[in-house]
């Protein structure tokens, strides 16, 4: 079993929109033989881009499972979107791969989206190689992408192959690892001889390193993250993807070299990381990390505390189905028969309990307002919100306590475009209104205050409420929320000061500027009282809760508008149109660059002013003009914003 674990390879193709992703997973899927016609993303044709959205969009949505055999080697594969709006399905996916290979567009390098899909990749973990890709085009430039990789991604890149041809003749690449003659081998084995001891010890003997010793030491660098092996080629010409099989194989690894390598004799494990409610069924999708799981076995869902046996154990092809008798370490599966599976629960044998690190989730930043247009399908709309939260977790839904109406709330305006469309095909057309979007503001500090006190008593026969609280209120940047207590002397009961904690939790949902969620604050519990009868819990989640919402008050507070760093390329004759647009837009350009007859603007802009920029975008440009965006965080927004 561990040789077979050996021959696995559980993979992402990472990228920034339209840099090739799906393109280059096509030809990956015609190369192995997985399919026998080249899908193509602008028929609508890909296999992995299945839903009607993405073939009318052409761009990936969802992330999509499939598997394909190389070199003996079985290569589980997943699918990844591009754009920012669907950074989430990205990151759940992360979570349970072993490598990546992330795709760089051979003529604008590495780009927004990009870096930050590495920098997820970063977080988990998890090791890659890099395909800079579309070098059939005008302008590509490898040395120039490469340099981009080194200078905005902070890592070496080792460039393993040489492009036979440029642009339009561009006809193929030639290995450097095998023995040749090209000036570039020289570089790469000195950057891998500095980077591995010992294909350094041969290189002083012999001044060379053999291929064996090369592809070695790459191998190693790689699972190590001290280098990222680099190819190059064409997806959509078919040029340098074989190669990059090879290369799959041959650099990435396979689930015995991760932190904690797959067992498949130790008790069953494995999480959740996509749930599919298609109308053929309820899909949880898995990564089993330890033990087997036969189909019919009971499953003990360790964060929702439940049992439920798993009836069928699918092996999956984007949108198609196999059964399989079992599941076993290092298995991408799809499982059947788990109703109340979410995505980011553990899975494990009832008799070894564990419970596994879920996927982050990241906070949403735009609402909008649904309901139905008649009062019929009230129930209806109600039921499908339900199940788009349950597949997409980024989403979140809840009802406005002031209007009583029904937000929807997302990752940007697109994610919760496509969302309330989904609704609408799955539901026979539902027909549903939406509002404008809103963003989701903050509330901050600037400055606080300090030995604000409040008092609560309340005795008005039987058990009374009592409790004084004395806090201190400051700014704390890179964190939502700190407590702690300072006080002495027993005149807060511990159990006490875990209550007032709660409390001043329950009076951040809520800030004193415009009622939105207040972050960035640090709590310190300076003093207290207490009485023998009438203190409790609740008494001191009361008074915190009080104390806090009375302090922010006396507080110097800001609002908090969520920015977005905004890449815009267009026309070198249409710049002074485009700046003109982003600086009444409250943007802030942060620079410009020439590449090739266009010029690349880059600048940081309220998330609130973007709102229907694609549509002015191409009507100052006529159409040519693109532009990308990637969260920035939050910036105080200056006074006279509306927030309605």
């Amino acid at each position: 079993m561990r040789n077979e674990l050996r021959r696995v390879r559980n993979i992402g193709i990472l990228a920034h929109v339209d840099a090739g992703k799906t393109t280059t997973t096509e030809r990956i899927l015609f190369a192995t033989g997985a399919t026998y016609k080249q899908g193509e993303v602008h028929d609508g044709t890909t296999v992995t881009d299945f839903d009607q959205q993405e073939r009318n969009r052409g761009i990936t949505i969802f992330a999509a499972a499939v598997s394909v055999d190389w070199d003996g080697h079985r290569i589980n594969l997943i699918d990844t979107p591009g754009h920012v709006d669907f950074a989430d399905e990205v990151e759940r996916s992360l979570r349970v791969l072993d490598g990546a290979v992330a795709v760089f567009d051979g003529v604008a390098g590495v780009e927004p989206q990009s870096e930050s899909v590495w920098r997820q990749a970063d977080r988990y973990g998890v090791p890659r190689i890099a395909f800079v890709n579309k070098l059939d085009r005008a302008g590509a430039d490898l040395g120039a992408a490469v340099a981009s990789i080194r200078d905005r991604l902070g890592v070496t890149p080792l460039v393993v192959q040489a492009p036979i041809g440029a642009e339009g003749g561009f006809a193929g690449v030639a290995d450097l690892t095998g023995p040749s003659g090209l000036p570039q081998r020289a570089q790469l084995v000195e950057q891998v001889a500095e980077l591995h001891a010992g294909a350094l010890e041969e290189y002083v003997e012999t001044g060379d390193l053999s291929p064996d010793t090369l592809r070695r030491a790459l191998r190693e660098i790689t699972l190590a993250g001290a280098g990222v092996v680099v190819l190059c080629g064409s997806a959509y010409r078919d040029k340098g993807i074989t190669e990059l099989l090879d290369a799959v194989v041959a650099y990435l690894p396979s689930p015995l070299d991760t932190a904690a390598p797959a067992d498949p004799g130790a008790p069953f494990a494995a999480l959740v990381f996509k749930v599919h409610a298609a109308t053929t069924g309820r899909y949880a999708y898995a990564r089993v990390y330890a033990g087997t799981l036969p189909k019919g076995t009971d499953v003990l869902l360790s964060t929702a505390g439940r049992h439920e046996r798993v009836s069928r154990v699918l092996h999956v092809q984007a949108d198609r189905y196999t059964d399989v008798d079992r599941a076993v370490a290092g298995d991408i599966v799809a499982l059947v028969g788990l109703k109340h599976a979410r995505v980011g629960e553990t899975l494990c044998d009832p008799a070894h309990p564990v419970v596994l690190e879920p996927p982050s989730r990241a906070a949403p930043v735009v609402s909008v307002a649904v309901e139905a247009r008649s009062r019929a399908d009230t129930g209806r709309l109600a039921t499908a919100l339900a199940r788009l939260v349950e597949e997409d977790p980024s989403l979140v839904v809840r009802v406005d306590a002031e209007t009583g109406q029904t937000l929807l709330s997302g990752l940007g305006e697109l994610h919760l475009e496509v969302a309330v469309e989904k609704m609408r095909l799955a539901n026979h057309g539902l027909p549903i209104a939406v509002g404008r979007p809103q963003v989701a503001y903050r509330e901050t500090l600037v400055r606080g205050v300090t030995g604000f006190y409040h008092r609560l008593v309340k005795q008005d026969g039987g058990a009374g409420l009592y409790a004084h609280v004395a806090i201190d209120v400051s700014p704390v940047d890179g964190e939502e929320f700190v407590f702690e207590s300072t006080v002495v002397g027993g005149h807060v009961a511990k159990e006490y000061v875990r209550a007032v904690e709660a409390g001043c939790r329950d009076a951040l949902a809520a800030g004193p500027v415009a009622g939105y969620p207040v972050t960035g604050v640090k709590v310190t519990l300076t003093d207290g009282r207490m009485h023998d009868h009438d203190s409790s819990d609740l008494a001191f989640r009361l008074a915190g809760r009080e104390a806090l919402r009375l302090a922010l008050r006396e507080s110097q507070m800001v609002l908090l508008e969520p920015v977005a760093e905004v890449t815009v390329t267009v026309p070198e004759d249409m710049v002074g149109g485009v700046l003109g647009d982003l600086l009444a837009r409250r943007g802030q350009v942060g620079g410009t660059a020439v590449r090739g007859a266009t010029v690349v603007v880059t600048a940081t802009v309220p998330l609130a002013e973007l709102f229907g920029y694609a549509t002015r975008l191409r009507s100052r440009t006529q159409g040519r003009g693109v532009f990308t965006t990637r969260p920035a965080g939050y910036a105080p927004a200056p006074s006279g914003v509306s927030v309605r």
